[in-house]
């Protein structure tokens, strides 16, 4: 049977993991009676330990908001599961400015760690492999990555100086709706307060982020992901591409995702079934067509090249490629 302060440590660790616990609950995860609970919890006020009792029907314990303990308790799972969580984020792209923020994390975690602990970490990031090579790219600042995510909450306009893709600078005032993590990058997305225009921005790009008096609401419609998915398919780019595919929206997005293309589904067919293959208008904007032929090759659904008359060459000339590697003997 575990000891008197045992239990208080459990105690302390439960109400460390947040939000109020009630005296039925804490009673039934330490096996003891309710009024052994609040013994427990006058134990932990007599060590100082800031520990309010929350009155009402959902009433219990909870610590003080803001109050951060000296000793963090982890489990062997816990630490490893952490780490593990500390490495998949710098691989993508999840991080900040401090670039040595998750080393010094990392290495404070695991100078803590039992040696047969750090040993099975060390083993299990030997062996491991990644399919994907991490993304180059400039994280954002810590600070213009908080001064937006509270912007967004409260709902509150931000003033940002912003440098484009040319070097241009600019200051500008966002109507934040959300932050986006997306292929090792970081978005902010919102509308332009000068122009009125939806808009989406490397947080990269963004040397400096302060939040404005006043407030806004935030329109209905795509959430903030699908904004940037969206952003990203009507940006300006060198080609044009419009075509009509013949088949179901999920085939078709399974080769042009919302990040590359715009769709537009037609009505149904009197009598049609949903999800039935149907013609669908779709447009890609890109710098290049090279990469096109080969996706449309791998659709493997009718299509029709509406615009521009150059992919329709480089298409012609993809499947007189394959048809002479398939005479070959």
């Amino acid at each position: 049977m575990p000891r008197p302060t045992g239990r208080v440590l459990t105690l302390l660790e439960l109400l460390q993991s947040g939000g109020t616990r009630t005296v039925a609950e804490l009673a039934d995860r330490l096996g003891v009676e309710g009024r052994t609970v609040r013994r427990y919890v006058e134990q932990l006020i007599d060590l100082d330990v800031p520990v309010e009792s929350v009155r009402g029907r959902y009433g219990g314990y909870r610590l003080s908001p803001g109050y951060r303990l000296p000793p963090l308790m982890l489990s062997d799972d816990e630490a490893l599961a952490v780490l593990l969580g500390l490495v998949a984020g710098r691989r993508a792209g999840l991080t900040t400015a401090q670039g040595t923020a998750t080393e010094t994390a990392s290495a404070k975690i695991r100078r803590v760690l039992p040696r047969h602990v750090a040993h099975r970490l060390d083993t299990l990031l030997e062996s491991l492999a990644f399919t994907q090579q991490p993304r180059e790219s400039d994280p954002p600042d810590a600070g213009v990555l908080l001064a937006l995510a509270d912007a967004v909450r409260h709902r509150r306009p931000v003033a940002i100086r912003y440098t484009d893709r040319e070097g241009r600078r600019s200051d500008r005032i966002l109507h934040a709706y959300g932050i986006v993590s997306h292929a090792g990058r970081w978005y902010v997305t919102g509308t332009d307060v000068q122009s009125g225009e939806d808009r989406t921005f490397r947080l990269d790009r963004i040397a400096d982020a302060r939040t404005l008096p006043g407030s806004f609401e935030a329109p209905e419609g795509p959430g903030p992901a699908e904004r940037v998915l969206s952003g990203f398919a009507t940006a300006d780019y060198r080609h044009e591409v419009t075509l009509r595919v013949h088949g179901t929206v999920e085939q078709v997005r399974a080769r042009l995702p919302a990040s590359v293309a715009r769709l537009e589904e037609h009505e149904l067919a009197a009598g049609a079934e949903a999800g039935a293959a149907r013609w669908l208008r779709v447009e890609v904007r890109a710098e290049r067509l090279d990469w096109l032929p080969p996706v449309l090759a791998a659709l493997d659904r009718p299509f029709v090249i509406e615009r521009p008359d150059e992919l329709r060459v480089l298409v012609a000339e993809f499947a007189d490629r394959l048809a002479s590697c398939a005479r070959r003997t």
